[in-house]
């Protein structure tokens, strides 16, 4: 059983830097300002720590058993819980960008739904290759 818990908050935790890599990726390259969002990080170590470790501890959603065990559809579909509390929750209630992110681009909900994608998508395939 442990080794299963390790195994999800690997996974989990690699899927978070994949998700910060491509969140970083975008700000640098401007697409995330050319679609009117604001979000542009630096990728620095106070960044980047805290968003592994959420990684990993969203990974225990892994745990729960989902019907049609693709890793993609089970990334996906997972992915929906790290989404919906970074838009009803981090942005309107630690950020103050209020819900959805909105005061940081009309399109932020759109990014964030993409972003926690790659980490759903990361995560189950890491488990895959894991077994």
């Amino acid at each position: 059983m442990i080794s299963k818990w390790m195994k999800v908050f690997a996974a989990g935790a690699l899927a978070g830097l994949a998700n910060s890599l491509v969140v970083w990726l975008f700000g640098q390259y401007g697409i995330s300002q050319a679609l009117g969002v604001a979000i542009s990080p630096a990728l620095s170590p106070s960044w980047l720590y805290p968003r592994i470790v959420w990684g990993g501890l969203w990974g225990f959603l892994f745990l729960i058993p989902v019907l049609n065990s693709r890793p993609w559809s089970k990334g996906l579909l997972l992915s929906l819980f790290p989404t919906l509390g970074q838009l009803l929750v981090v942005f309107p209630y630690q950020t103050g960008h209020g819900v959805g992110g909105l005061q940081l681009g009309l399109l932020t909900p759109v990014l964030v739904v993409f972003f926690n994608a790659v980490w759903g998508v990361t995560a189950a395939l890491a488990l895959r290759l894991a077994r």
